[in-house]
């Protein structure tokens, strides 16, 4: 007998009280075990039209609701008594007549509704609200697994009940609906031939999964909000699966899945032979440990495939493969002693039309990001980015600085980074054998010169060897450059997700308006905003400014303790500050919430019960359920220091830019809620958050609340 949980389950657990979460996970295992226990007290759902529906006690009050059949046992439900049966008898099992997947529907006749509200005035009456699917053949829907029961309302919905279905319909028919209404051509569901089994279907995968044993039940159990390691969306699944003949790469806004893709990517890879040596790495050691963190709710670590995944951030790689290539562990210059060098070549050299910020500027981002080492590599280099013309007597005189600066840095027997992945990088390039047989790397958009470099040299050419996940709209640590120039050709092999399954459809498109709707990269690919879809709705962000930070830390506190009140974790709750300078404003919030805090700089594993407080950049990479991103103040995002130490003005057009991402970062690490705080006047960059006609002045000591 099959053993099955479905995503329904798992999200009704995590809906659940600590203790009845404990209870209903030892009934699912105590099912696994012997479904048939007396002591679990099994009754069919008599009200149910599913007649395969029962219901197993989990306590004195709490029910698994379960579909049984001779061929499998399916967990799809926990809930207290009345709501558990109410649950089963609205619902039952099938498989769609066209596509074959096994769907739990909702019954619709059974389902509720509000009825619709009309404010407008018989003078200003608005035009009734476009219906997307109306014209749509009944015969289509179904072509996009829309069950037959549903045909009918689906063609009746308008724009503003469209995210009412999501509620109800199958995951699959719900992406094609949006699709369609967005102006796209959903690609219909793949259909099933008559004799397989429905719960065999990619559809029916992406929220059933058999479970074979104990050990892999609880790791389905105990990261409920991890789930979507468990179930991988059927897109997502054909991009994990792909045989790729070079390089690729995959690239979506915040929320769309990529890391899942890079995760399930790196355990297909490393399924695929028991020689397998797969890098699953990123480009910080924060995200690292994320990483780590995310692959083990996804493996276990008895599983013979956990061997052969190294989870790394490419600097650390680095830093393993120097000692063990060269036998030496490097002696990094800090950046005072790159600067003093500078400042020392410079004078020696008697040369003073350059400032000391120019000068660290065109070292980190040219000569020493590209490892140029004569002056012919400096004449001719592409100075991308860098707006400052220079002529050839002055370029002539900037390289005899450098020059001299690499050799001082010599004398003191210290190297860059750069130059400690260089180094690796040209030990490995010419080898036979490579430390890795394949190389996925999440956040690719951050990643340096020298680490694409290093990527390429520590894998073998040929397919499948580089995996990159990232998005244009979250680089924030590195300026851009060209993947070309560097020998990387993703073109042909770049494809994009476009259904967010993380974000509400409200954070997303207010925190879209920080970025243009078209952002291109230097070779040329471009990324859209537009047709992103979120596949859930949610309450409208709050964006609000105050006179004073207490009144700031007032509202956060309140904020925080309604979340906790109404059943949110804390730890599911972050807030985020630009700098470590506002971190006491975020505390402050925590208290006033009567709560506990920890930081992201000191537990990147968050323990239950605390809140968590942390800088931007930190939290890339994470999620949580509720965001409140404070301190957003004039000078304070876009940071001042930053825009007062630009050299030229393409510097300070990226600063710009990598701080507006910064602030897309913040909003988007949430799921439900997201309340974006500062004082008077604000941040520039919090008037693209409001609506059109909407200014971020306006009331003062209370929240300008936008929609909510």
């Amino acid at each position: 007998m099959d053993f099955r949980i479905a995503d329904t389950f798992t999200a009704s657990l995590a809906r659940l009280a600590a203790q009845d979460q404990k209870a209903a996970k030892t009934a699912a295992f105590d099912l696994q075990i012997n479904p048939t226990s007396a002591g679990l007290s099994l009754h069919r759902v008599d009200r149910s039209k599913d007649a395969n529906f029962w219901t197993a006690r989990a306590s004195a009050d709490l029910r698994i609701v379960l579909h049984r059949t001779q061929a499998s046992l399916l967990l799809c439900y926990v809930g207290h008594h009345d709501d558990a049966y109410a649950w089963a008898e609205r619902r039952r099992i099938e498989t769609h007549p066209r596509t074959g997947a096994a769907q739990l529907v909702e019954l619709e006749e059974l389902v509720e509704r509000a009825a619709p509200v009309n404010t407008a005035t018989n003078a200003d009456t608005p035009a009734p609200p476009h219906k997307p699917f109306a014209s749509t053949p009944a015969e289509e829907l179904l072509t996009y697994g829309v069950p037959p029961d549903w045909i009918t309302t689906v063609r009746a919905a308008d724009e503003n009940s469209l995210f009412d279905l999501a509620q109800h319909l199958p995951a699959e028919a719900m992406d094609a609906l949006l699709e369609l209404a967005t102006g796209g051509k959903p690609k219909p569901p793949v259909q099933a031939p008559a004799a397989a089994d429905p719960f065999a279907h990619p559809d029916a995968q992406r929220r059933f999964r058999v479970v074979a044993n104990i050990d892999e039940l609880r790791l389905a159990l105990e990261y409920p909000w991890e789930k979507w390691t468990v179930f991988l969306h059927p897109t997502q699944r054909e991009i994990v699966e792909r045989r790729f003949g070079g390089p690729a790469r995959v690239t979506g806004s915040a929320g769309t899945g990529k890391t899942v893709v890079a995760l399930h990517r790196a355990v297909h890879l490393a399924r695929q032979s028991p020689d397998a040596r797969v890098l699953l790495a990123t480009f910080s050691k924060s995200l690292r440990q994320a990483l780590q963190i995310k692959l083990g709710h996804l493996l276990d670590p008895a599983d013979p495939v956990s061997a052969r995944i190294t989870v790394a951030y490419v600097d650390g790689i680095a830093h393993q493969l120097h000692e063990r290539a060269l036998g030496v562990v490097p002696n990094i210059a800090m950046a005072a002693q790159v600067d003093a060098a500078l400042k020392t070549a410079a004078a020696e050299l008697k040369v003073t039309r350059f400032s000391q910020r120019f000068l660290a500027t065109e070292w980190r981002h040219v000569v020493d990001a590209w490892q140029l080492r004569s002056w012919e590599a400096y004449r001719d280099v592409s100075r991308l980015g860098r707006k400052t013309r220079i002529g050839g007597n002055q370029r002539e005189a900037l390289w005899g600085i450098f020059q001299r600066t690499q050799a001082l840095l010599r004398a003191r027997n210290v190297v860059t980074w750069a130059e400690t992945v260089s180094r690796v990088t040209d030990h490995y390039r010419p080898a036979a054998v490579k430390p890795f047989t394949h190389a996925v790397i999440d956040e690719a958009q951050d990643i340096s010169i020298p680490q694409l470099r290093l990527l390429t040299a520590i894998v073998p050419d040929g397919p499948d060897n580089l995996f990159f996940a990232g998005d244009i709209g979250q680089r924030i640590f590195q300026q851009p450059y060209s993947w070309l120039s560097q020998g990387v050709d993703v073109r042909g092999r770049s494809l994009s997700l476009k259904v967010n399954y993380r974000t509400s459809h409200q954070i997303r498109r207010r925190a879209d308006l920080l970025l243009p709707p078209q952002v291109r990269d230097v070779d040329g690919y471009e990324e859209g905003r537009r047709g992103t879809i979120s596949v859930f709705d949610g309450p409208e962000p709050d964006v609000g400014l105050f006179d004073t930070e207490a009144d700031e830390i007032e509202f956060a506190g309140a904020w925080i303790a309604k979340l906790v009140a109404g059943g949110t974790p804390p730890h599911e709750i972050a807030l985020l500050v630009r700098s470590t300078d506002q971190f006491d404003r975020a505390k402050a919030a925590t208290k006033a919430a009567g709560q506990k805090w920890v930081s992201l700089h000191e537990r990147p594993d968050i323990p239950d019960g605390r809140v968590v407080v942390g800088t931007m950049d930190l939290a890339k990479g994470m999620e949580f359920r509720a965001v409140a991103v404070m301190a957003c103040d004039d000078e304070v995002i876009p940071l001042q220091s930053r825009i007062e130490s630009a050299a030229e003005e393409s510097e300070l057009d990226e600063i710009f830019d990598s701080e507006r991402h910064l602030l897309y970062v913040a909003c988007t690490r949430a799921r439900d809620h997201v309340a974006i705080t500062g004082l008077e006047p604000g941040s520039e960059f919090l008037a693209d958050l409001l609506e059109m006609g909407e200014s971020a002045s306006g009331t003062r000591s209370r929240p300008r609340l936008c929609g909510g």
